[in-house]
């Protein structure tokens, strides 16, 4: 099996035809046959069904794929970062969940670099990507925040990936809400209290599981939600809908964050602040000069 194999597979699935797959390798149609073949052999299962307007791909082939994927982004990266290192921009690359915190420290960070190139990436999106991202190597640093409800069970999900959590800090949980809202003079407001009032969560995606929240009290029993999937989002439908949001640091120097505000939460829960990495893996100097700036902000 070579990792020219697993191009040509991935390339086949994509185009869902032999041809256009040859066409876009710049190989013969013949010889992409002919790997295909051997690969299939190889591994004993059959990846693609050869139907009269092209191919379909199998079950099986469709999983072995999936791993093939991951194994083509992680031998690019090495390939960018250790044979091309001198004809390339430099690189970084962090996923996160929905914290300006992590952002705004972003920001930080490639001010402090100023580099007349470079090619970054900053991912924020579901709990369950952060960590694939990291363990994959999409990303070199994952952004996270665990509650006291689900801290046990991710250190587990941690281990289990093969990836390391550093705690950079805890805070406490407050709510967040319009500065007009009805509730929005109070010093502490209960859950009780809002009960009227639509809550915004970040959706999850696939996993459903309260464990997967980034929200703290995630367990509890919200008589109105509303999912969303970006920050700018949820802000506005905080305005509009006078609706609120449960968790710590969300939103920052964010847009419309003026016109929010941070009151204490009567029920409790800690949210602890950290980052993930490849276990065993060492921060490169931007890496550890973006998690400085995590912890500065906090």
């Amino acid at each position: 099996m070579t990792i020219l194999q697993l191009k040509y597979i991935i390339a086949i699935d994509e185009e869902c035809s032999m041809r256009r797959a040859a066409d876009r390798l710049y190989v013969s149609q013949p010889g992409l046959s002919s790997a295909v073949r051997d690969l299939e052999n190889e591994l004993g299962i059959q990846i693609f069904e050869r139907v009269h307007n092209g191919v379909v791909t199998t079950p099986a082939g469709a999983s072995f794929i999936a791993y093939a994927r991951s194994a083509v982004e992680q031998f690019e990266k090495v390939e960018e970062k250790y044979l091309n290192a001198s004809g390339h921009k430099p690189t970084f690359s962090v996923s996160m969940q929905h914290y300006t915190i992590a952002v705004n420290a972003f920001i930080e960070t490639v001010k402090e670099f100023d580099l007349e190139e470079y090619q970054y990436y900053i991912r924020e999106t579901q709990t369950s990507e952060v960590i694939e991202d990291v363990k994959t190597l999409k990303s070199e640093v994952g952004v996270i925040a665990l509650s006291d409800f689900n801290k046990n069970t991710f250190k587990k999900i941690f281990a289990d990936a093969s990836l390391e959590f550093h705690e950079l800090f805890t805070r406490n949980t407050y709510l967040y809400l319009s500065s007009h809202h009805p509730l929005a003079d109070k010093e502490v407001i209960s859950l009780d209290e809002l009960e009227d009032y639509p809550c915004m969560v970040f959706d999850q995606g696939d996993n459903t599981s309260f464990y997967y929240r980034e929200e703290a009290l995630a367990t509890y029993d919200y008589k109105k939600i509303i999912s969303t999937n970006e920050r700018a989002t949820s802000i506005e439908l905080m305005l509009g809908l006078n609706g609120y949001a449960v968790g710590a640091a969300m939103l920052g120097d964010s847009l419309n964050s003026n016109e929010i505000k941070a009151i204490k939460l009567k029920e409790e829960e800690n949210l602890t602040f950290g980052y993930i990495i490849r276990k065993g893996a060492h921060l490169s100097e931007m890496a550890q000069a973006f998690v400085d700036k995590l912890s500065e902000n906090a």
